[in-house]
């Protein structure tokens, strides 16, 4: 696709240029260029469909620092997020699969991003990055940890420990069990988590399904009874059963201190 850029192109990436900022908002537009809004909103959705700048919904675009080789630019998924979660004044951290694939669980990259957040849901698609958006209350928002990538965006994911509660917890979003049962057993053979820290991420942020499983499971490696009992102490008085692995028949051995049917 052409470069050739016409006199408001070449004022709006001067301008761009001159500011040194990651964003830009439409009135800032009209006002630094002395155009009208709807000179604005053509200009803005002109480049917008050659991928010179980025969408990042109505009125506001990713930029980039400079006009980039070949013309076409896409922020990376991380700025991507965290643009779209500070313009929301959100809360998030990205979970599921990339997180998976962060700590070395899953080979497979995802082409979908989850992301845990207090503000929006549904997908999103900014630039070449494709988000599935989960609102959840601020309670479950927690043990995460950052980094700054090279474009100066700040990158937040689950922690390890808080990842394989969640693996347990959204088994049915991430595709989690039984694959996270042998996560877990690796990571603790290994030392690269504490049961300790488990069963409090567990405590925190998982529901009583988790608990359930994750009892058995730390029971069956052989944890210190009083982590075994804290999570029992949360766990309701309950007659019910649930499967250990809930994608297969629940037929097996029925375990009754944790009210699971080991069905693995």
């Amino acid at each position: 696709m052409s470069t050739v850029l016409g006199k408001l192109e070449t004022q709006l990436f001067a301008y761009i240029q001159l500011r040194g900022q990651p964003t830009i908002e439409s009135e800032e537009v009209v006002r630094g260029l002395g155009i009208t809004s709807i000179q604005t909103r053509e200009l803005l959705s002109r480049l917008a469909r050659r991928s010179m700048i980025v969408r990042v919904r109505r009125g506001l675009y990713l930029v980039p620092p400079r006009l980039p080789p070949g013309g076409r630019w896409s922020p990376s998924e991380f700025l991507a997020i965290a643009t779209l979660m500070m313009d929301r004044d959100a809360r998030y951290q990205v979970c599921g699969p990339s997180a998976f694939h962060r700590y070395g669980w899953d080979e497979q990259v995802p082409n979908l991003i989850h992301v845990y957040n207090n503000r929006l849901s549904g997908e999103r698609q900014i630039g070449s990055t494709t988000l599935s958006l989960i609102k959840v209350s601020d309670d479950r928002l927690g043990g995460s940890e950052s980094f700054t990538t090279p474009d100066g965006a700040r990158a937040i994911f689950s922690s390890r420990v808080r990842c394989l509660v969640d693996a347990v917890r959204d088994w049915s979003r991430f595709g989690g069990l039984p694959r996270a049962f042998e996560w877990i057993r690796g990571e603790l053979a290994q030392n690269r988590i504490e049961a300790k820290a488990l069963v409090r991420d567990a405590l925190r942020y998982g529901n009583t399904g988790t608990l359930r499983r994750l009892g058995k499971l730390l029971e069956l490696q052989g944890v210190d009874r009083m982590l075994l009992e804290s999570i029992q102490r949360k766990l309701p008085e309950t007659t019910a059963l649930i499967p250990w692995c809930p994608t297969r028949p629940k037929r097996g051995k029925i375990d009754r201190r944790w009210g699971v049917v080991f069905n693995e």
